[in-house]
């Protein structure tokens, strides 16, 4: 029965879990008047986050925290003046494709794809640097105020965020790494479906500290598992302390009350076991044994077996069905005595009624989902047997990844985001795992152009980024899937390339007493010369929050230019000295 409250709704905790949904890394713990320990929120950290400066408070917390954390979630907050450029050169399939490669800093990325991909993504896996000393990470400049922040993203390139050694003599070795996660996890979690799932690859420098970090961005709540991935076959012999044989793969949900994951296909050897000795209409079967570890004095019953033998159960156990219900069940045909009729009763269950699949369990046997040596020679194949990329991940790993946390049937047409997505191993995944099972999952792939050594043999055949490589991948893997699948007509193994750039405006940062008379022609057009209508096409449909993945088609009317998005969704004309007669013909199309 339960207890009356007698007294009216607390709505300081409603309030702390409405909170808590919408940032669950300001709730904390703290101890009450009676000494216990209770939810509640951290309001330094939410000032924080409505907040445009740094806003001061230590206070004695249970928390994951390190020098330049609140710089890291200002910068996280804080917008840009940057757009998405496509490249259609460098694409595959651009006006019909549904997938997305994006080309710069994957934090500029995310930030753009915030209005377009809010709540939309199913899936996200992410490789990260490892932080063991030599890994490159991103060097943001957290120490600056959100005007800096926003002017020195308006600005070109170069002078933006960079690549840095992290070496282990650096004071801030772990505090650079986890600002450099922290603020990317924040935005990342946003784009998640309430039903969504991140996996991310890690391993022993970092994993303690990205779990704490994870539950702070996630949710303690929301942790699904840790996953053992044994990425070598054979034990590294002259290890000073242990073979380090393995990496994790960390999993959280957006709501993991709303995640679920599938059912693994059910191996030759488990289907195997499955017999009809008996010839049962119902189909093959499995005997599963009928009594348990208790002592229930009514369910210790004697049992005549077809034969005439009679059988109780062993000292200890007793049969797991009462005396009426396996009379039913005999009747059924569903008890199993031997083919001689005289055994001991087994329960018959039948594969048709079982769970159709493997649960998976939480260790990754190389065997079954690919090795760092598999991986590295899957994509040497690729490329000509030339090696172009180091430490891959096995396209079987994130195969399996994305097969447990995907719709089957995709009716969503899930997506799919990997924003350190290297050599593009996950697009490859999602494109093998589309033609197995007709599925429609649609890939954002997000990398920086990071230069390629010149010593290196990918430099030396003329690949001078990641992204070059990554995108060639793309191409040829595509092209062999196609091939060796020759009836999938349907399948999208293209990819709509659109890089991060400046703005599309020019930068005018004149004050009155600095302006010239001749200086004022320059501002009769604030859109740079080098612009194309479909540049600015993309800055509207990021500004609107509108699918970037679209068809786009390109009409004349009336002499002037206009870019159609999926088919009369979207009317656009950037033309200038457009008359009356154009508005007119273009208003009779009715867009919507």
């Amino acid at each position: 029965m339960e207890k009356l409250n007698l007294h009216s709704p607390d709505f300081t905790q409603a309030n702390i879990e409405k909170l808590a949904e919408l940032f669950p890394n300001c709730v904390t713990e703290t101890r009450g008047a009676d000494g216990a320990l209770k939810k509640a929120i951290d309001f330094d950290l939410l000032k924080q986050e409505l907040s445009t400066s740094l806003v001061e408070g230590p206070q004695e917390r249970y928390q994951l925290n390190w020098p330049g954390k609140r710089e890291a979630l200002l910068t996280a907050n804080a917008p840009i003046a940057k757009t998405l450029r496509p490249c259609r050169e460098e694409s595959v399939d651009f006006d019909t494709t549904q997938n997305l490669y994006i080309e710069g800093d994957n934090l500029d990325a995310l930030k753009l794809l915030q209005e377009t991909y809010l709540g939309k993504v199913k899936m996200i896996y992410i490789d990260p640097p490892y932080n063991t000393g030599n890994d490159f990470i991103y060097e943001d400049d957290f120490a600056e105020n959100t005007e800096a922040y926003f002017e020195r993203s308006n600005q070109k390139d170069e002078v933006g965020n960079r690549l840095v050694a992290n070496n282990e003599s650096n004071g801030r070795f772990h505090s650079d790494w986890l600002s450099m996660m922290y603020s990317r996890l924040k935005l990342a979690r946003n784009l998640l479906k309430d039903d969504g799932v991140i996996f991310i690859s890690i391993d022993d420098n970092e994993v303690h500290n990205l779990r704490k970090l994870c539950e702070e961005v996630f949710g303690e709540i929301n942790y699904v598992q840790e996953i053992i991935w044994e990425k070598k076959f054979a034990p590294q012999n002259d290890a000073k302390y242990f073979s380090l044989n393995h990496e994790s793969v960390i999993c959280y949900a957006k709501s993991k009350i709303d995640f679920s994951r599938k059912l693994l296909p059910m191996t030759e050897e488990q289907i195997a076991r499955y017999k009809n000795p008996d010839k049962d209409p119902r189909g093959i079967w499995q005997s599963d044994n009928l009594t348990v570890a208790r002592l229930t004095p009514k369910d210790r019953y004697e049992i005549i077996t077809p034969n005439g033998t009679k059988i109780m159960p062993t000292e200890g156990r007793c049969w797991g069905v009462s005396k009426e219900k396996f009379m039913e069940l005999q009747d059924d045909n569903r008890i199993w005595f031997g083919e001689n009729g005289g055994n001991t009763p087994r329960y018959k269950r039948f594969l048709k009624e079982t769970q159709q699949g493997r649960v998976p369990i939480s260790i990754f046997k190389y065997q079954e989902v690919g090795h760092t040596q598999e991986a590295s020679q899957d994509l040497k194949e690729t490329f000509n047997n030339q090696k172009y990329f180091d430490y891959p991940k096995p396209v079987r790993l994130i195969h399996r990844l994305v097969y447990l946390s995907t719709n089957l049937l995709n009716e969503d047409n899930d997506i799919i985001l990997d924003f350190f997505s290297g050599s593009a191993t996950t697009a490859q995944a999602c494109m093998q795992l589309n033609v197995e099972d007709g599925g429609n999952r649609k890939f954002i792939m997000v990398q920086l152009p990071e230069a390629c050594d010149e010593k290196s043999e990918a430099y030396k055949a003329g690949y001078q980024t990641i992204t070059e490589i990554g995108k060639e991948r793309i191409r040829r893997a595509g092209k062999k899937i196609k091939k060796e699948n020759p009836n999938t007509d349907q399948l999208d193994i293209g990819f709509r390339v659109l890089k991060v750039d400046s703005s599309n405006m020019k930068d005018v940062y004149y004050t009155p007493d600095k302006l010239m008379q001749g200086d004022l022609e320059q501002f009769t057009d604030n859109i740079r010369d080098d612009i194309t209508p479909e540049d600015l096409l993309f800055q509207v449909l990021l500004d609107w929050g509108v699918d970037l993945t679209l068809p786009i088609t390109q009409e004349t009317i009336a002499g002037f230019t206009v870019l159609f998005v999926d088919d009369n969704a979207l009317a656009a004309c950037f033309d200038t000295n457009i008359n009356e007669a154009f508005v007119k013909e273009l208003a009779a199309r009715h867009p919507m």
